[in-house]
């Protein structure tokens, strides 16, 4: 009898410093997905971008090792080409027999994953996949990139400097006194690619802001340095969709320092709850009002980078102080747009689950949404036929 599930292979792991957020991610999916209806095909790339393909991937007692010398994973590369769209087992292998799946489920969070390359690959190779394209995913994941864009779109920013590492090792004075005269103190510093709150860092000074640039700069070629407005929350929403999109109850984090930590989104509430385990209220405790406006900025800045499948938008808001406790004076605040999530740490579904779609509901949302955004692309043409050679002489030469 011919299998009728839909094969799903969940890419996840990958070249990033998210790599171990990328698993837990996983981890939720493979615990969630409806197995009547799928085959699941567990993908991990190592953190030198090695591709293994084994059943005992979807374990994370597996990961303890991260080596994997304990099961000895069979490797696979996945090619480019159209005409083969299968992860094809490396010749050391070579008994292992070819694996194609009907739709790629990338978890990767962070660089090589969410930036648009992996995205890339799988469009070379002309597959179904979940998630943002290769624009999307790209300007998504560019802190510097992403703002132009908002701002370009009426969307309020808060102000910002950006520079290159050359130009700080160059200009280091001139960066300092454009960054003191033009946003003041403090400042948060955060390298322009990257996620999950590393090497972000809060300076109420000049020896903290030289100290946080220094940070970043291990990590990218390009630094963002934003002004930090005082007394804010923070308030995020999820959207979900192509072209008709939903958005979520929004959510206040709490934070135990003046940004959200790696350690507050990852290291509370268990060992697999991700993002879910960071503390929050859901929903936010603001007005009505206020809800409706965030949501539908959220799906505006969803259209504006062109994501798709599910994203979160986070955005700072200015509540007015000694109002009601807890509360946002909808006439008096302020609403910046931070930043987008085009791949959010645990897919977001713990604010999905107070919008009425519990997390397996939402993976097959994903799907659906994956499939249709593929057959969408389908219809457009990539190539032109023309005379244009026959009619060129060979060469450069007038």
């Amino acid at each position: 009898m011919k299998n009728s599930k839909t094969k799903v292979a969940v890419v996840f792991g990958g070249r990033s410093v998210e790599h171990e957020v990328s698993i837990m991610t996983a981890m939720q999916v493979f615990e969630n997905i409806n197995r009547d209806k799928y085959e699941v095909i567990p993908v991990y790339i190592d953190k030198i971008g090695r591709w293994f393909v084994d059943k005992r991937l979807e374990k994370l007692e597996n990961f303890k090792n991260l080596k994997l010398e304990d099961i000895k994973a069979p490797e696979y590369f996945f090619g480019a080409s159209p005409s083969i769209k299968a992860l094809t087992p490396r010749s050391a292998f070579k008994f292992f027999t070819k694996i194609s799946a009907d739709i790629y489920f990338p978890v990767i969070h962070g660089t090589f994953g969410e930036d648009g390359t992996l995205q890339g690959l799988f469009e070379m190779t002309d597959v179904p996949y979940v998630g943002s394209g290769v624009t999307g995913s790209a300007v998504g994941m560019d802190k510097i990139i992403q703002k132009s864009v908002f701002k370009d779109n009426g969307f309020p920013v808060v102000k910002y400097i950006w520079f290159s590492k050359s130009e700080w090792e160059n200009n280091k004075i001139k960066i300092i006194q454009n960054i003191e005269r033009t946003l003041g103190y403090p400042v948060f510093v955060k390298p322009a690619n990257l996620g999950s709150s590393v090497a972000i860092s809060k300076a109420e000074g000049l020896k903290e802001l030289e100290n946080a640039i220094n940070i970043a700069s291990y990590f990218d070629r390009r630094i963002i340095v934003e002004e930090g407005k005082e007394n804010i929350i923070e308030i995020n929403c999820s959207v979900l969709g192509n072209n008709s999109l939903t958005a979520s109850v929004c959510e206040q984090p709490l934070k135990t320092q003046n940004v959200l930590t790696y350690e507050d989104k990852y290291l509370k509430g268990g060992k697999t709850k991700g993002m879910a385990g960071l503390s929050r209220l859901v929903p936010a405790p603001i007005s009505e009002e206020l809800t409706k406006k965030i949501q539908e900025m959220a799906k505006n800045a969803f259209k504006a980078v062109d994501a798709s499948g599910v994203a979160r938008i986070d955005f700072l808001v200015d509540p007015v102080k000694n109002n009601i406790s807890n509360g946002v004076d909808e006439k008096n605040n302020n609403v910046w747009i931070n930043e987008i999530n085009t791949l959010p740490g645990s897919l977001s579904f713990y604010l999905w689950g107070k919008s009425g779609i519990d997390f397996g509901g939402l993976i097959d949302r994903l799907i659906d949404l994956g499939f249709e955004r593929h057959k969408e692309r389908q219809e457009l043409t990539f190539s032109y036929d023309s005379d244009l050679l026959s009619k060129t002489s060979e060469g450069a030469k007038n």
